[in-house]
């Protein structure tokens, strides 16, 4: 993923003015008018060094709002007898990005001191509408009952994501953000090895990728869990090719191959795939919705001096 990525994804959001009647575009334009220069600095510094970083934001992000809304519960560190968050296993160890956020905080509150809430740092790489306050609360076990698990079919991604007010189309079109990054051989090997009674392999697993992720997803590989890019064609690319690996039954996870797979979806993948541009316009506004989920506002939480712990 070269540094452009946040920029490309901040130009094609950019244009959606608003998204909550509670959130503004230029929120912080009299308060702290560098906000979005400084996130983006941040942001590109650490995609220059670390390409990955770029899907980990992203997924921070969507982890972040599906749990208690957009409020920055996600960056709370655990306290004595409080586990948070950060510690439940669909974010430990695998949730990446932390510092970038701590970095950027630290220079915003070295220029606009307590202006700018750690919720709006996550969301701002986005360029979506600002003013989210900083959550109080962080719980290691609210991740199991808010975040999709890799196996979930299209009819509980569809009932998962309702539940947030996304529609079924945002569903499909949000996992497009599965075009980047990676996953651990743990999240899909048993499509490879353990599928059913009838087939040890997922028959709707095109057979030349389930022998190349056999290669390095080895059964019974021990303690090693590697990782293998959600995207084969363009991994460091945010693009419309992940809806045309489904078609070809190339999807990595349950998650994703269902998108395909299930009538209610079907067509929605195959519109996806034939048009990269109609695609990123929904992305942007899906995006932008998400943004929006059960956030803090005026006087309502707080806004962290620093993003690891409440003030």
């Amino acid at each position: 993923m070269r540094t452009s990525f946040f920029c490309a994804m901040f130009l094609f959001i950019a244009f959606l003015n608003s998204g909550s009647a509670t959130l503004q575009v230029g929120f912080y334009r009299s308060t702290c008018p560098s906000v979005e220069s400084v996130v983006r600095k941040a942001v590109n510094k650490a995609v220059a060094r670390n390409p990955g970083i770029g899907a980990g934001l992203l997924r921070m992000h969507f982890h972040d709002c599906f749990v208690r809304g957009c409020d920055a519960s996600i960056l709370l560190d655990s306290t004595p007898g409080n586990p948070s968050e950060k510690e439940h296993p669909a974010n430990n160890p695998s949730l990446r990005g932390f510092e970038v956020i701590d970095e950027a905080k630290a220079e915003l509150e070295s220029l606009c001191p307590q202006k700018v809430s750690c919720a709006d740092i996550l969301a701002i790489n986005y360029a979506v509408p600002a003013g989210r306050r900083d959550g109080l609360v962080s719980l290691e076990d609210e991740p199991s009952q808010n975040l999709p698990p890799f196996f979930f079919n299209a009819q509980q991604l569809e009932a998962n994501f309702a539940r947030k007010g996304l529609s079924l189309d945002e569903m499909v079109t949000l996992s497009g953000a599965h075009s980047i990054g990676v996953s651990h051989c743990s999240s899909f090997s048993s499509r490879l090895y353990t599928f059913n009674a009838t087939h040890t392999q997922d028959p709707s697993m095109d057979t030349k990728l389930a022998s190349e992720l056999k290669a390095k997803c080895p059964n019974n590989g021990g303690a090693s869990d590697p990782t293998v890019p959600l995207d084969l064609v363009t991994p460091n690319r945010l693009d419309n090719k992940y809806y045309s690996n489904l078609k070809n039954h190339r999807g990595l996870l349950t998650s994703d191959q269902t998108l395909s797979n299930s009538p209610s979806t079907a067509n929605i993948v195959r519109s996806n795939a034939n048009n990269g541009g109609a695609w990123a316009n929904k992305f942007a506004a899906a995006m932008v919705k998400m943004g929006s989920i059960d956030v803090l506002t005026g006087s309502q939480g707080e806004i962290r001096r620093n993003c690891r712990v409440v003030n």
